[in-house]
């Protein structure tokens, strides 16, 4: 069994230290905030400020894997999701009448809940486990390393005091200090690579007032301008969020920061004003997010492993943009396979790397190419033009086979090339055209023109 010491008390960071846990493992998390997600939810998303975590206030959408790979490593950590007010949606909860399942539908599932709620379950599992300490307020200076080729880290500095550990799991944060302390050391520096998105967030959060309407009816969740992209984010205890998503050069940003402005602006979208004319109750006012880019950081180069005895996790290893939701999916599907292999990953940490090449380097990829896509289109106001493409996300919503494919995507099974490439989904694609010869891509969100009008009205 190995000792483990973790840097960083976010998701992946509880997430890392609960698996290695009930495998036996002795772990310590040091988060340095001094206060971790406790009983009272809305006061721990709303009024706890954590310029470190800009995205715990923005909405989302818990992909399949991260339920798959707790219900495999911690229902109690599932049960307790679902019992602080997280709701389960099935993507064929769209359809009047669920189609029949095949293999692997079962998994095509979204949580839906504040980032808070996992947090909070994670780390009361995490309190209950005898092999997991959790040392809040507690920052790591440094690490120790002992001379090799390559080095080998031997634990963590905390103030003056050093903690030895078998491995050390970076699972700081897209803001890592863990590439500089490696300079600082004299190891070959991380591989990093990024991709500036050029996308800009803005959300309010509500909550649907009690007696008062609930239901938005059957609605998509996701509208679209040439311009700006619009979501809506159904939540746990009846909290829900309105997400506005705009190239970071779009004059209007400053605009949309006022409340009854961002309001305006988003009732001009089908997605949006169908929960906006529930009369919810407003939480929150217009939190904004953007500088965000897409970072892999690999600790292993050409030559192998710059540094023995230490890995990275969660957006210390691979931060993606939010527009496909991934973060967290990927977070927890990394902790898996670390407490998994542990010993092994301990002494020598190749297998590791050369996993998350294999496994999350596609995604990343895949996010990347979304990104550059979306923030071109949305800074030069780019009308639809992929007339097939367009017809699929359509043509989902009508038709099992295709949404199948699209939440087989959506939910990191497969790649778009693998689940849209087969003779079966381009089948249903082609006799939805068929069915519709007068169909062209269009966007269901405003022109420009109304766009402005809103805005300085």
């Amino acid at each position: 069994m190995a000792r483990v010491a973790v840097i960083g008390g976010g998701v992946s960071g509880l997430g890392t230290a609960l698996m290695l846990g009930r495998r036996g493992h002795t772990v310590t998390v040091f988060e340095q905030d001094p206060r971790l997600a406790g009983d009272d939810l809305d006061q721990d998303f709303f009024r706890w400020k954590r310029p470190r975590v800009p995205q715990a206030d923005q909405p989302h959408a818990l992909l399949a894997p991260v339920r798959t790979v707790l219900r495999a490593e911690a229902p109690d950590v599932h049960a307790d999701v679902l019992a602080r007010g997280a709701r389960e949606y099935h993507e064929f909860d769209w359809f009047e009448a669920r189609p029949p399942l095949r293999a692997g539908d079962e998994d095509l599932v979204t949580l839906r809940t504040r980032r808070i709620v996992l947090e909070a379950a994670l780390i009361a599992a995490a309190r209950r486990e005898a092999t997991v300490e959790i040392r809040s307020g507690c920052r790591v200076h440094a690490l120790t390393v002992e001379a090799g080729n390559p080095p080998r880290v031997t634990g963590v500095r905390v103030d003056t005091e050093p903690h030895r550990a078998d491995l050390v799991v970076d699972a700081s944060g897209r803001r890592s200090p863990v590439p500089g302390w490696l300079r600082a050391a004299g190891c070959r520096p991380p591989v990093a690579e990024s991709h500036r998105t050029g996308i800009a967030y803005l959300c309010r959060w509500y909550r649907l007032r009690p007696g008062g309407p609930r239901d938005p009816g059957r609605v998509k969740t996701g509208s679209a301008a040439p311009f700006a992209l619009a979501g809506v984010f159904p939540s746990d205890n009846d909290t829900f969020a309105v997400n506005l998503v705009l190239s970071t050069a779009d004059p209007a940003r400053g605009a949309l920061t006022d409340p009854a402005v961002f309001e305006a602006a988003g009732r001009l979208f089908p997605a949006l004003s169908a929960w906006l004319d529930l009369d919810p109750e407003p939480q929150s006012g217009v939190l904004a997010m953007a500088g965000l880019d897409n970072r892999w950081t690999a600790l292993a180069d050409a030559d192998g492993p710059v540094v023995l005895g230490l890995v990275g996790a969660g957006d210390s290893l691979v931060h993606t943009n939010p527009t496909l939701g991934q973060g967290t999916a990927l977070g927890l599907r990394a902790a898996q396979h670390l407490a998994a292999h542990a010993d092994r990953i301990a002494a020598d940490p190749t297998g590791y790397h050369d996993w998350t090449a294999r496994a999350l380097r596609p995604w990343f990829d895949a996010q990347v190419v979304a990104d550059r896509a979306n923030g071109t289109r949305l800074q030069q106001s780019s009308p639809l033009a992929d007339r097939r493409a367009a017809a699929r996300a359509v043509a989902a919503f009508d038709d099992p086979v295709i949404m199948r494919a699209r939440a087989q995507v959506r939910h990191l099974q497969l790649q778009p090339r693998e689940a849209y490439g087969t003779d079966e989904v381009e089948e249903h694609v082609t006799a939805w055209l068929e069915g519709r010869p007068d169909f062209s891509p269009r966007h269901d969100g405003p022109t420009r023109e109304r766009w402005e009008a809103a805005l300085s009205g």
